[in-house]
């Protein structure tokens, strides 16, 4: 279903602030707390002593505490020690990889001796004064390849989203979709329409004019494991769309890090980065208030289509050209978790 082999965003630093996190990632159950110099670890959620949650637990002195009797483990799995009784010889438990970067605890479920720091994606945004975000969580009930899909193809901006981003204009314009290794880019680009609510707000944000038209685009970019970026605004008509000047323009990068729960659940981390009034506080929280409400109203759809999807598994799906984004990136995905298993098939046959 997913990719193991590669760093999932797990959860935010204030998830974990002086307690510990139980969460499925790729179905594994994971406890993800700080450890002693104030490491990020990821452990099995998994007492050796009873098989208690290590979630239920807390930390004392950097170490992991089990809320059920007092077993206290090391952040590589190991057991430390346990009130009057012997327990070092206990077996480990599997501790995961994680690192902490751009503002999110990143883990890698699949095998450690691959888990390479250096392909967590750079995220400039995430680490420039230049740049503002805020963004949130929701748990979602679906595949998360649908929600691939659904990113990858913003032609239903228009109907789920008609009050706040959409706007007929979107359907008419033509849709360009290329692979670039393992991206899949998908490109479109209105000129001379009016702004929608949200972004006339945006405009306004800026300091600009909101009712005059606009030239505005949409290029999402999706990367494995299932990370979707896409850099969204609008700009006055005629002063170069895309290219225009700072001063003419609102444009900010939807970011999208979906994280499978499940087969049919995920973690979605959403948010927005914007390059326009930075320090403007109160704007970043009227922007994320904003695209809450948005992503809200994708969550019943993808939740209700997963549904009818699980009640008639056998009924073929129609593809249509606006759909090449999400098909492209599933094609990649299938590769990616192909090559696993034969790589996982190989080693077990040496081993036979």
């Amino acid at each position: 279903m997913f990719p193991k082999n590669a760093w999932y965003v797990a959860c935010t630093p204030d998830e974990i602030d002086g307690k510990p996190l139980g969460r499925m990632i790729c179905n594994e159950r994971l406890v993800i707390y700080r450890g002693a110099g104030n490491r990020v670890a990821a452990l099995e959620d998994f007492c050796p002593h009873r098989g208690a949650p290590m979630s239920l637990g807390s930390i004392q002195d950097g170490k992991l505490v089990c809320g059920y009797h007092g077993l206290v483990m090391d952040c590589d799995g190991r057991t430390a020690s346990m009130p009057a009784q012997r327990v070092q010889a206990f077996p480990c438990i599997r501790a995961y990889p994680a690192q902490e970067r751009h503002g999110f605890i990143w883990v890698w479920p699949g095998d450690a001796a691959l888990a390479d720091p250096t392909l967590i994606p750079h995220l400039e945004w995430a680490e420039s004064p230049e740049w503002a975000y805020g963004g949130g969580l929701y748990h979602i009930a679906c595949d998360y390849r649908l929600m691939i899909d659904n990113l990858m193809d913003l032609t239903h901006e228009t109907y789920v989203h008609a009050s706040s981003i959409g706007q007929k204009e979107i359907d008419e314009a033509p849709v360009s979709t290329r692979v670039e290794g393992d991206s899949v880019i998908t490109s479109r680009f209105m000129e001379g329409i009016m702004a929608p609510p949200f972004w006339r707000a945006a405009l306004r944000g800026n300091g600009l004019a909101d009712d005059v038209p606009v030239d505005r685009w949409q290029i999402c970019r999706f990367t494995p494991p299932s990370h979707v970026l896409i850099e969204v605004g609008v700009a006055h008509a005629g002063k170069g769309g895309y290219h225009a000047p700072a001063g003419c323009k609102a444009g900010s990068i939807v970011v999208d890090f979906i994280t499978p729960e499940t087969d049919t659940s995920i973690w979605y981390f959403w948010g927005m980065a914007r390059n326009f009034r930075p320090e403007d506080a109160e704007l970043t929280d009227r922007i994320r208030e904003g695209q809450g409400k948005i992503f809200a109203e994708d969550l019943e759809m993808l939740e209700q289509q997963q549904r009818n999807l699980l009640a008639w598994p056998d009924r073929a799906l129609l593809k249509l050209n606006i759909d090449a984004g999400g098909v492209q990136s599933r094609r990649i995905i299938e590769r990616l978790v192909n090559a696993e298993r034969a790589t996982e098939a190989q080693l077990i046959g040496r081993q036979a």
